[in-house]
């Protein structure tokens, strides 16, 4: 395969070649969210009340029991390891000394996706396994529907084991990436769902 481009309005469009993270900052600024896993591009929609709500209270709930060698940051923020691999968790923790001021060139120790209804395939299956590869010590996914979280942690393999799901009002004790308890349902805040 060549390396083609083509023009799409102002929009420069790779054929033939995986994406790069040069062309992820060719692309409009249109409300969707841009990803790549291995050349890959990943288009989401915006995201809707519920997934939002949960994200930045997930956020609150973490910067209040983070300790000072981590940093907890909410999407748009890039961990980009590769020029062919760049994702935007909804909420992430890394260590302090890994990030630069635009991005994140490391694994972080916890990345965390919200479901919407556009996004569980990626999310369940192709962002997991990439965050697994990267070496992302703990992977959580939130679902707003149920409400519900499930945590997976990497074993002595590198691989993802599923270590808790709670649903409702049920409390996720977390240990890693530092201990923090998530209710699932309390994510929605004070006025509930």
């Amino acid at each position: 395969m060549g390396a083609m481009t083509a023009e799409a309005g102002s929009v420069r469009i790779a054929h033939g070649r995986p994406f790069t993270v040069d062309d992820l900052e060719a692309m409009p600024d249109d409300g969707n969210r841009y990803e790549l896993i291995d050349g890959m591009l990943l288009v989401s929609p915006a995201p809707g009340r519920p997934h939002q709500k949960m994200a930045y209270e997930l956020y609150g709930v973490l910067a209040a029991a983070c300790p000072d060698e981590f940093d907890v940051l909410g999407a748009p923020f890039s961990v980009r390891p590769s020029n062919t691999t760049e994702l935007q968790p909804d909420v992430l923790v890394g260590r302090d000394e890994d990030f630069t001021d635009k991005l994140l060139p490391a694994a972080p120790v916890l990345a965390v996706e919200v479901l919407s209804p556009s996004s569980v395939i990626n999310d369940l299956n192709n962002k997991k396994a990439a965050y697994q590869r990267l070496g992302v010590q703990s992977y959580w996914v939130i679902d707003p529907e149920e409400p519900s979280l499930i945590a997976f942690e990497l074993d002595g393999d590198g691989v993802y084991q599923q270590v808790a799901e709670v649903k409702g009002d049920d409390p996720f004790e977390a240990r890693l990436p530092f201990p923090v308890t998530v209710v699932p349902k309390a994510l929605f805040g004070k006025r509930g769902r």
